[in-house]
């Protein structure tokens, strides 16, 4: 297996970023009656002017598997952040890449950029009724429900929150 590399979107990964993050929450029936929502995935040049956009790329051919954006308390893009903690959105894997380890690499990477940060915690939100492989992804890595992080954007749309506490050794 090739290794992945884990680095900051340059602005010629944009395009590709934009194609596999919309292809991956279409292919989890995510984009279902969404209004609007894949404009704003695919709008990688604004997710980048005001959080870091990380890509997961192919060792040995340069490609763009899979990409996440990582952002802090107060910044646009930010929606469950509180003092002292990141939150990462848009996870992403190319459904073509799946399987490879992209999505557990970028969850790291999000979480190493967190605690060089001097972060406490990492939250994200995860749609209900989302695919049991990404729950068990996050349980995995040691992220941990908040129902009182819970929300919901658009009426039928029910995001849970979970977090993972890095001030535990």
């Amino acid at each position: 297996m090739t290794g992945l590399l884990v680095r900051r979107a340059e602005p010629a990964d944009h395009p590709a970023v934009a194609r596999l993050t919309v292809a991956a929450y279409e292919a989890d029936g995510q984009l279902k009656g969404e209004h609007g929502y894949g404009v704003v995935l695919a709008d990688v040049a604004a997710r980048a002017e005001t959080g870091e956009v990380l890509v997961a790329v192919d060792g040995a051919t340069g490609e763009v598997l899979g990409a996440v954006t990582f952002v802090l308390p107060g910044t646009p893009y930010a929606e469950l952040s509180g003092p002292g903690e990141a939150e990462f959105r848009m996870l992403a894997v190319d459904p073509a890449a799946q399987g490879r380890g992209a999505g557990v690499a970028l969850v790291r990477a999000c979480v190493a950029r967190a605690a060089e940060l001097g972060c406490s915690a990492v939250v994200i939100c995860v749609r209900a009724g989302m695919a049991d492989a990404a729950h068990r992804l996050y349980a995995r890595l040691g992220f941990v429900r908040v129902p009182a992080k819970d929300w919901s954007p658009l009426p039928g749309v029910q995001l849970l929150g979970l977090r993972l506490d890095l001030t535990r050794g």
